[in-house]
């Protein structure tokens, strides 16, 4: 099972919005094949093993990450392929969590006569897939915020200045985020403080990133870069019906797209916004938005995983902006937690990772 999850990892964002899923198939303490699904609409890793072991597959033990496919979809059902070619037993590392398919293939391979094992490996193959999990139980992507911020919580100066408050390890790092997720989303004073591209850069690459910018109402300017060149294809302006429609017809003869958000308050619905991203296959998203578009993401349970970079500055002052604004909680008992801490270095800066918990 180990030798399949590190095989499922190749998969990568090729196979979204598909699992990420490895295979083994193993007879008389022997390895015949083993492989992964490599991209989207080819062939699963369990088709492929045994494929390549042919029939030599008959009698032996096929260990696999995720519960086996059991319908039809860009590809047959596996579990007819694993009847078919005469697996003896079938090792199953974590159960599909969609409602629709959860379970069903280990009752279909159990009444064909096959001997089925469920939970091998449990916690480390659902880690391996929680954005699929997230995507197709909550109808939503998996959302990621990465902060920038000085010792005493401020990610931008009293003047709006915030280049740079982390180092060129920790920007490379936030470059590599990017190269994983489907979009990068933003608030719109980001854009007018930073002017940011957005784009995949410092050894990675990512051309198929979106770029969602939170506008609701239609303040980006016709000069901002992210509507210049190819990005402007690739950029998403969410607004509200408060944005000039004059200004947005404009975005789009640029090359942008247009979402129609309604408005909670004076913003954008992010819930909404989010249901309508999943809808058009994104299956993760980055957030490199500012303390208000934080505070709004965690407040409306979005956040599922932080990557904060805290560097060793103070920028002091109560001008400065804070990391997380809003409101904030009330009391301590009520915080977001983080759960599967990890802390490490990232050059001068303190990089801290975890998966938020919501009591």
């Amino acid at each position: 099972m180990r030798k399949a999850l590190s095989l499922a990892k190749r998969g990568g964002r090729a196979v979204r919005p598909n699992p990420r899923v490895g295979a083994v198939l193993v007879k008389g303490g022997r390895i015949l094949a083993a492989g992964y699904h490599s991209r989207f609409g080819g062939p699963h890793a369990e088709v492929k093993v045994l494929k390549k072991a042919g029939h030599l597959a008959k009698g032996a033990t096929l260990y696999v990450t995720l519960e086996p496919c059991s319908v039809q979809g860009k590809t047959p059902p596996c579990v007819d392929e694993i009847i078919r070619r005469g697996v003896k037993r079938v090792v199953i590392g974590c159960l599909d969590l969609n409602p629709s398919t959860r379970s069903r293939a280990p009752k279909i391979l159990k009444k064909a006569g096959l001997k089925i094992e469920v939970g091998i490996l449990e916690k480390e193959c659902r880690e391996l897939n929680r954005d699929f999990f997230i995507w197709v139980t909550e109808a939503r992507p998996y959302t990621t915020l990465k902060l920038a911020l000085s010792l005493d919580g401020r990610i931008a100066a009293r003047s709006g200045d915030s280049r740079w408050i982390s180092g060129p390890k920790s920007r490379r790092f936030t470059h590599f985020l990017r190269s994983q997720s489907d979009a990068v989303l933003v608030g719109i004073n980001t854009v007018l403080r930073d002017d940011p591209r957005l784009t995949v850069r410092m050894g990675y690459s990512n051309p198929d990133l979106k770029k969602i910018i939170l506008d609701s109402r239609g303040r980006i300017p016709l000069s901002a870069r992210v509507l210049k060149g190819r990005s402007a294809g690739k950029t998403v302006v969410a607004t509200t019906a408060a944005a000039p429609s004059e200004k947005m017809k404009k975005v789009v003869g640029r090359g942008g797209n247009r979402i129609k958000v309604p408005s909670r308050g004076n913003r954008t619905s992010l819930k909404f916004l989010f249901r309508k991203l999943a809808r058009e296959g994104i299956m993760r998203v980055l957030v490199e938005g500012g303390g208000e578009v934080a505070a709004s993401l965690l407040a409306d349970r979005l956040v599922d995983e932080v990557h904060f970079f805290i560097a060793p500055i103070i920028l002091g002052g109560k001008a400065a902006v804070p990391a997380i604004g809003g409101r904030g909680v009330d009391k301590v008992k009520g915080a977001y937690c983080l759960t599967d801490v990890k802390v490490s270095r990232s050059g001068p800066d303190i990089h801290v990772q975890g998966c938020v918990g919501y009591r």
